[in-house]
């Protein structure tokens, strides 16, 4: 089986930066893509960002681009999220996926098979 695990959240004043981990254990995902997703409260969960198993492709949402940085390290089985310039429609629980067998990196929460249990960021206006 495959845990994930985040760390790294917390709060934070809006246009500060906070740096997510997620790590991964038990099972060795090799080619997997990696995402993030959040949910704010009585809202769905949205698609952030993901990364493919080598890093070279990545993909953000309209709201992620620009301000946020997905990378990984596979020697640390560990997937990041750099997020600067936070604002307080960032306040959200965010949660690290695991999709193993991907096509192409997917936005639908839908296509991955791994979840964590979240850590809850929260921006102060």
């Amino acid at each position: 089986q495959v845990q994930l695990v985040e760390s790294g959240g917390g709060l934070v004043q809006a246009g500060g930066s906070l740096r997510l981990s997620c790590a991964a254990s038990g099972r060795t995902l090799s080619n997997a893509a990696m995402g993030w997703f959040r949910q704010a409260p009585a809202k769905e969960r949205t698609f952030v960002a993901a990364i493919s198993w080598s890093g070279g492709r990545t993909s953000y949402s309209h709201s992620a681009k620009g301000r946020f940085t997905i990378s990984r390290d596979n020697a640390k089985n560990t997937v990041y999220l750099q997020m600067n310039a936070m604002k307080p429609e960032d306040t959200a629980v965010y949660y690290c996926a695991a999709e193993e067998y991907p096509i192409n990196l997917s936005r639908s929460g839908e296509m991955y098979d791994y979840w964590g249990q979240g850590t809850q960021v929260t921006v102060s206006s």
